[in-house]
């Protein structure tokens, strides 16, 4: 009897450590992400990133534009992988998996930002599903029940949700009008925030509660 266990347990550490991986890809993003954007902005140059746009560090014959094009495309990959993660966590614990495939419009946009930069008309039409990603932390809100969420859900998804809602201040130029880079950099900070919580927590939660995780295949 205890062979068998030993070997079931064994045959666990796999799969549950695939799972610990794609979910530690939710916090790579954001650093990738930053770092990225300031390395750009050191190879570009006298670039201020309160008053100029993320997207410029990737105009087109500039020279920071395919380190720039590299990190974008390497958050999107990122973060689908991320999304995988969540996914086989969420199905084990019965979470609803929307706030889940939300993020994808996420991985999408960033995608889409990074093949085709500015001035390309693309650039801003492939970008503009992210404003989508605010609603998966509202939607967490709503669908995850206190029981079989994360802890400290309700505080850290609205956090998210109100420095996410600054970022929309960048479609209003009377308000900080000189400074538009602050102004979108409040939206990456919010799903930064974001990922990082549930990458963090739900890899708390698997080494907690051990579940068995060839419930999450598929």
């Amino acid at each position: 009897m205890a062979n068998t266990e030993s070997s079931n347990e064994s045959s666990n550490h796999p799969s549950q450590a695939s799972t610990v991986r794609l979910l530690f890809c939710g916090s790579l993003t954001p650093l990738i992400f930053w770092t990225t954007t300031v390395v750009c902005g050191l190879v570009l140059g006298n670039y201020n990133h309160f008053s100029r746009m993320v997207s410029e560090l990737g105009t087109i014959g500039s020279p920071s534009q395919f380190l720039f094009t590299a990190g974008l495309v390497s958050c999107s990959i990122l973060s689908v992988l991320f999304i995988f993660g969540l996914r086989r966590i969420c199905q084990h614990l019965r979470l609803s998996t929307l706030p889940v495939w939300l993020i994808f419009s996420y991985s999408f946009a960033i995608a889409g930002a990074g093949l085709f930069p500015l001035p390309l008309r693309l650039h801003g039409i492939l970008g503009m599903p992210s404003i989508a990603l605010i609603l998966s932390p509202l939607t967490a809100l709503l669908l995850w029940p206190r029981a079989h969420a994360p802890s400290n859900l309700r505080v850290m998804a609205s956090l998210a949700v109100a420095i996410m809602s600054l970022g929309f201040l960048a479609f209003y130029p009377t308000i900080l009008g000189s400074l538009p880079g602050l102004k979108q950099r409040f939206f990456h900070v919010g799903w930064g925030i974001w990922f990082i919580y549930l990458s963090i927590s739900f890899t708390q939660a698997i080494k907690d509660k051990q579940p068995d995780l060839r419930a999450m295949q598929g």
